[in-house]
């Protein structure tokens, strides 16, 4: 996984449970682009990562767009997932150039909290810094979703996850 941007850590002091559960939800980053490497012969794994902060993502005001290659999003997957099916949109049939773009656009908006684009290969420089600055800009949350090719398994590369920040380095 590979991730960037800046996450807002402020705390909110409040009475109410309900208005911090609010205040963290709305206020989860200053925007970030995260690549997940995953394996498409174990799906559950990267359902059970992202999963759960899609639900919460899924509290926000906010839309949540899924850019997908071909697949179409199972309205009994997303319900069944406890995501709000009002708050879920799709555009499948991209080609990775046009996912990149669509993305870039969507993210500067604002009006997604996360924006889930799939891609076959690893971003280049600058297209990881356009999305980055889109993302900061509508203060959202990118997921490039990237299948690790199956000559890889073969190869005996080790599967972990990436985490690059600069809140470390």
């Amino acid at each position: 996984m590979h991730t960037s941007g800046y996450a807002n850590r402020a705390t909110s002091l409040s009475s109410a449970a309900g208005n911090v559960s609010q205040n963290s939800i709305e206020r989860v980053s200053t925007g970030l682009i995260s690549e997940v490497v995953y394996r498409e012969d174990q799906p559950l794994l990267t359902q059970l990562l992202l999963l759960p902060l899609l639900q919460q993502l899924g509290q926000q005001s906010r839309w949540q767009l899924w850019l997908t290659p071909q697949q179409k999003l199972s309205r009994e997957w997303v319900q069944s997932a406890g995501l709000p099916l009002t708050k879920v949109m799709q555009i499948n049939q991209l080609s990775p150039c046009d996912t990149v773009e669509s993305m870039i656009r969507a993210l500067r908006t604002g009006n997604y909290s996360v924006v889930i684009g799939w891609l076959p290969e690893e971003l280049t420089e600058e297209e990881h810094f356009r999305l980055t600055e889109a993302a900061e800009e509508g203060n959202a949350i990118g997921f490039i979703m990237r299948p690790v090719r199956s000559d890889s398994y073969r190869r005996g590369q080790l599967s972990g996850l990436k985490i690059h920040s600069n809140l470390y380095h």
